[in-house]
């Protein structure tokens, strides 16, 4: 199976939007704020400030990712969503977007990267993806999103790809 990675298109959308009603995680709250950043990164894809990238297998549009830059700081960003239609995921999709987006961030001098999600029991698999992914729980905020909802911030340094640091000693 080849995964393609490619920005977003606004003949994308509708594809992103089912993917999004389709995982029971999301509350129908939830799919609203995220269509929200997916316009306005449509509206203007250099100057929302959102990155959004979808990643395609036999030209099917199977999941997406959006990130960027946390304001006010120097080389952190937010993964603010990924997601992978159910009927795709566990084939390394969600593993893919997430490796594309961390290189992506680096390649932008970024170097740290921040995660949020909730606690409750139906996060499960997703707080065991991050983890797989190489994330760490660094804060735990009791009851954010609801009485018993913790919100979890997951953070992942980024460390400098190989040849950037041997060229770093030769210059």
């Amino acid at each position: 199976m080849t995964i393609a990675i490619r920005p977003m298109t606004h003949n994308d959308k509708s594809h992103v939007m089912r993917i999004l009603r389709t995982i029971p995680e999301f509350k129908p709250s939830e799919v609203v704020v995220a269509e929200e950043l997916i316009d306005s990164y449509l509206h203007d894809p250099s100057g929302s400030g959102y990155y959004v990238f979808v990643a395609e297998v036999d030209l099917l549009v199977v999941g997406y990712i959006c990130y960027g830059p946390t304001p006010l700081t120097e080389g952190t960003w937010d993964i603010y969503w990924i997601a992978v239609a159910p009927e795709k995921q566990d084939q390394g999709i969600g593993s893919a977007l997430t490796v594309f987006a961390e290189d992506k961030i680096r390649e932008a001098q970024g170097r740290l990267v921040l995660i949020e999600t909730s606690s409750t029991p139906q996060y499960e698999r997703t707080r065991r993806f991050y983890l797989y992914q190489g994330y760490e729980i660094i804060c735990r905020i009791p009851d954010f999103y609801a009485p018993g909802d913790d919100k979890l911030i997951f953070q992942k340094q980024l460390k400098r790809n190989q040849m950037e640091i041997s060229s770093d000693k030769i210059g």
